[in-house]
């Protein structure tokens, strides 16, 4: 039986959109049997893009994207947990 699951928003700044896009995408197609949704805008007039990826993940898969992402140059990571 494989480790439980929970509900994820992980929330994604890329500020330098030239340099991360790839390793980001990448990052997000290497955890995708665990993403339900995403949703990418980018704001043009401050050169930066937001994304949102809901997950249904086990903890340490959510904690592992978030870290990994974070560790990009030019990104910001965080996630945010439902209870159950």
């Amino acid at each position: 039986m494989g480790e439980e699951t929970r509900i994820a928003v992980l929330s994604v700044i890329v500020e330098k959109r030239e340099r991360a896009a790839e390793k980001v995408n990448a990052l997000l197609s290497e955890y995708g049997e665990y993403i339900v949704g995403r949703m990418g805008i980018p704001y043009h007039e401050k050169n930066v893009s937001v994304i949102c990826v809901v997950m249904d993940a086990p903890l340490s898969a959510a904690n592992a994207l978030t870290g990994k992402l974070g560790q990009v140059e030019g990104v910001s990571a965080k996630t945010l947990f439902s209870k159950y």
